[in-house]
């Protein structure tokens, strides 16, 4: 379906790659590192959905402009850069209102993307199933309702007045109409989904359940590929999975069932958690959380909490949980200077004792692995094996002659 300003829901991404410039707000609580890093994932979501970025903005601000996100004197700076530099759309690392949307169209005269766009974007394009299709298209449209004023308003700015006035006002009720019978068909073909995936779970109860769950781009399909020894898919970029993988896997004499989940990310917009809830079941049921988390990004320790405070909103974090830091292969060590008296950050710290430091006070499972170049990973099998061991004996006392 095509709306009013063009946008296409589920459409193919074209060949040709879109120039963009990244904005920000630094409020007082966000450090410089900070703010830098948030903007280069926004980056790597960028081009994930394929886009190329060109520059940055950022402004440090109290609280956002209520307007236009930015102050006035950026926003004009920010114009500038765009007319003179041939950018196609501009992408802003938090959701705007559909106003502040609509105001800064005003002012720049091209794209403008928020964060919860672009992942809508990126999940349309990554969707595979016919059920992953339906998830991210129901969260496009419940994202898309509240904008259709302005993207008639912004129809009517590129082709004039002639033609276009009097029925606009009919047409944007045209089109909530559709929607809102689009968002109705998806919901319940959502439930009727919803209902036999349920009954296919409840099917599976004879074993114990373990979930892959972290930060989008950890490696938790690698690490899926290893354990079940089969060919999910995996990708170095952000979401490189969407629907949910389950196998069968062995641990010496153990059966357990292993599932593959959508990756976590910070701002995740909350139409997709919606969406995205028998996706999500696989989290709640399973029996055991494998908590993947790449030790060699600067910010670990932050990726860290936001999975953990994602699992606490799904209900999911009293669970037992399995804590696997990945990629300890590509840790970089970068130690201070003797008279550097900024504050330690994870990086400045040797892996040896970053390791005893997580393993010392993490109170549940935990160990330091590469799953790209097999390292700690006999170990990682044999102390996998033991917890699954103990909740298999807890939950079926009458198979442990299996023992």
């Amino acid at each position: 379906m095509q709306l009013a300003n063009g946008i296409i829901i589920n459409d193919n991404e074209g060949e040709s790659r879109e120039v963009a410039v990244l904005v920000a707000v630094q409020r007082p609580c966000d450090k410089d590192s900070q703010i830098e890093e948030y903007l280069d994932e926004l980056g790597m979501l960028a081009d994930t959905a394929g886009a190329t970025v060109k520059h940055r903005f950022i402004q440090k601000l109290p609280q956002a402009n209520s307007r236009t996100f930015v102050g006035p004197g950026k926003l004009k700076e920010i114009a500038e850069y765009v007319e003179n530099n041939y950018v196609d759309m501009v992408i802003f690392d938090d959701e705007l209102s559909p106003s502040q949307q609509r105001n800064i169209e005003g002012a720049l005269g091209i794209k403008v993307l928020d964060r919860t766009s672009l992942i809508l974007d990126i999940f349309a394009g990554r969707a595979q199933t016919a059920y992953a299709k339906t998830q991210v298209e129901l969260a496009q449209y419940k994202y898309l309702l509240p904008r259709l004023a302005g993207m008639w308003t912004h129809l009517e700015r590129q082709r004039g007045g002639i033609g276009m006035r009097g029925p606009g006002e009919r047409e944007i009720e045209t089109d909530r109409r559709i929607i809102r019978d689009k968002i109705k068909r998806l919901e319940g073909e959502l439930k009727r989904i919803d209902r036999q995936m349920s009954t296919q779970r409840s099917g599976r109860d004879a074993m114990v359940r373990v979930a892959l769950v972290g930060y989008t781009n950890v490696g938790k399909s690698t690490i899926m590929n290893i354990l079940s020894k089969s060919d999910v898919f995996a990708e170095d970029k952000l979401f490189a999975t969407l629907d949910t993988t389950v196998r069968k896997v062995v641990i010496d004499n153990i059966p357990f069932l292993l599932s593959d989940t959508v990756g976590f990310i910070r701002k995740l917009p909350h139409q997709l958690i919606e969406s995205f809830k028998s996706t999500l079941d696989e989290v709640r049921e399973a029996d055991l959380l494998l908590h993947v988390v790449d030790v060699s990004h600067p910010n670990f320790e932050e990726q860290y909490n936001v999975v953990n405070n994602t699992l606490e909103e799904l209900g999911a974090l009293n669970k037992p949980i399995f804590v696997i830091f990945n990629k300890m292969d590509a840790y970089r060590h970068v130690p201070k200077d003797e008279d550097d008296l900024s504050e330690t950050k994870a990086e400045n710290v040797p892996l040896t004792e970053l390791i005893n430091t997580w393993m010392g006070k993490m109170h549940e499972a935990c160990i330091f692995i590469s799953a790209k170049e097999r390292i700690n990973l006999t170990t990682f099998r044999r102390n996998l094996y033991s917890v699954i061991r103990g909740i298999h004996h807890m939950r079926y006392p009458h198979n442990n002659y299996l023992f």
